[in-house]
């Protein structure tokens, strides 16, 4: 008789029990939040668990709501899916997905810049007696000089040039009260103006988004520029593009926020110039190169005020450019033809328009400037910085005593052959004017930037920021590229 002795049979290994899925791929196959409550329904239960059995067979069974459709990844219009998991809150809504086969985007991209480098004075100033000047240094009879007084104050302090009309209020500066920065409220109030425009027809709603492109320096880092992706934008139907730049609710809103607002299509050309064309005089330098030239004549002693008086009525589009530049030059007759070589020391090139250069040409756009200024300094100026294409008048030497004659050599560069070189550069290096910006100051700019694909109008004067289809009233020219959708970090590894 054989003794049995007791052997604890070991049982095949098995699937926890507690396995939610009867399947241990679907269980194990994606990531799950932990310390989920007992009973959650969430979006991987919905994914996974939707047939009877494996809702049936948990432990603790799980009741899908009524009415719950199967998931299959793509959004309801009305009711997008919303996933909610331990520290997660995500809405599938797809306002920034590309368009459904056979439709096309309708897009429109706004880029906010605040001015902090021109804060407007409030309207509440009592008086401008108050304009800050020296103890002592008043007028007769305690008033204030009329370069004292702000600009949104009476224009003069006599009577005899007081206007008869009270001038029209501006609004109130609203970045006093919601910080000098692109605030919640600036946005709320721009996305609620844009809300007031018709939208394209079949739109019901109006969706945006946002990105911070450039933040202060504060310890809370405010922006400073704020690119808003609005889907759809206003119907073109009603208002076109170029009329909307020109609204005057934009331009009520620019002023209470201290704000420059550049609207834009969201297009793929956008994102993607290949040909960047500029002005150089008050461009790409600070000065008028011209005003330069006649600062440097001595008798008679009004000649650089006259020069300069005609460059500013012909900026500002008051005088044909041409003959207001062959008016000028003829002022400059006798003066030496190595003055423009003594001159290039005195050039101020513009803020960050070195760096802007250094970007541009690591992302492979081409560049060019056009001037209504003298070829010796501009293609010298175009060698330093690095630019692809010069154009600008030449003037006439005489051989024998190598002083300016007062004439000029071939056609005028002026507003007409300026859209003239920009076609003709795009033209030859194969790009679409669509691909083409144009950045100047004058009005004199104005014909090459409308046939660009972006006109922007850089500290310009008051037309040609009317007509532009930007503005840009900052301290750096390097702004630009806040225009193409680049961030701050994106800049400094384009800069560096």
């Amino acid at each position: 008789m054989s003794d049995k002795s007791n052997i604890t049979r070991v049982q095949r290994p098995s699937l926890s029990s507690n396995m939610r899925s009867s399947s241990y791929l679907q269980e194990h196959q994606q990531y799950r939040a932990p310390n989920k409550p007992e009973g959650h329904y969430g979006i991987d239960t919905v994914v996974e668990d939707m047939n009877a059995t494996s809702i049936t067979t948990s432990p603790s069974p799980i009741v899908p709501p009524k009415g719950l459709a199967r998931f299959k990844g793509i959004p309801s219009p009305e009711h997008p899916p919303t996933i909610v998991e331990s520290g997660l809150s995500h809405e599938l809504s797809h306002p920034n997905c590309t368009p459904a086969p056979g439709t096309r985007s309708e897009k429109l991209v706004a880029t906010l810049y605040y001015k902090s480098t021109a804060p407007r004075i409030s309207n509440a100033i009592p008086s401008p007696q108050q304009a800050s000047s020296p103890a002592g240094s008043q007028s007769p009879k305690g008033r204030a000089s009329d370069s004292e007084i702000p600009a949104n104050m009476a224009p003069s302090s006599s009577l005899d040039t007081f206007p008869l009309e009270p001038p029209i209020a501006e609004p109130e500066p609203l970045d006093h009260l919601y910080g000098s920065y692109i605030s919640p409220m600036c946005i709320t109030s721009f996305l609620h103006l844009m809300s007031s425009f018709p939208l394209p027809p079949g739109s019901s709603d109006l969706n945006s988004a946002h990105r911070c492109l450039k933040l202060d320096q504060a310890p809370d880092h405010h922006p400073l520029v704020v690119e808003l992706t609005l889907s759809p934008g206003p119907s073109l139907d009603y208002l076109p593009l170029a009329d909307l730049r020109k609204h005057e609710l934009i331009y009520r809103f620019e002023r209470e926020w201290n704000v420059d607002v550049a609207l834009r299509a969201d297009t793929l050309f956008r994102r993607y110039p290949r040909l960047v064309v500029f002005d150089m005089d008050s461009t790409l330098i600070t000065q008028e190169v011209i005003d330069l030239l006649a600062a440097t004549i001595k008798d008679p002693p009004d000649l650089a005020a006259r020069v300069a008086d005609i460059t500013h009525r012909a900026m500002m589009g008051e005088l044909e450019f041409d003959s207001a530049f062959c008016e000028r030059v003829k002022l400059l007759t006798g003066l030496p033809g190595t003055l423009f070589n003594d001159l290039r020391p005195v050039l101020d090139v513009t803020n960050g328009v070195r760096p802007l250069l250094r970007a541009l040409k690591r992302l492979g756009i081409k560049t060019a400037v056009l001037s209504g200024g003298f070829l010796p300094l501009t293609s010298w100026l175009a060698g330093e910085l690095g630019i692809d294409y010069a154009h600008a008048n030449e003037v006439v030497i005489d051989e024998a005593t190598g002083r300016l004659t007062g004439e000029v050599k071939g056609r005028i560069v002026g507003a007409e052959r300026k859209r003239e070189l920009l076609v003709e550069i795009a033209g030859k290096e194969g790009i679409p004017l669509d691909q083409v910006v144009a950045v100047g100051d004058g009005a004199n700019d104005l014909l090459m930037m409308d046939a660009a694909g972006l006109g922007v109008a850089w500290n310009a004067k008051p037309r040609v920021q009317m007509e532009a289809s930007a503005r840009l009233n900052g301290d750096s020219l390097l702004d630009l590229l806040y225009l193409f959708g680049f961030n701050d970090e994106e800049i400094s590894q384009l800069i560096e």
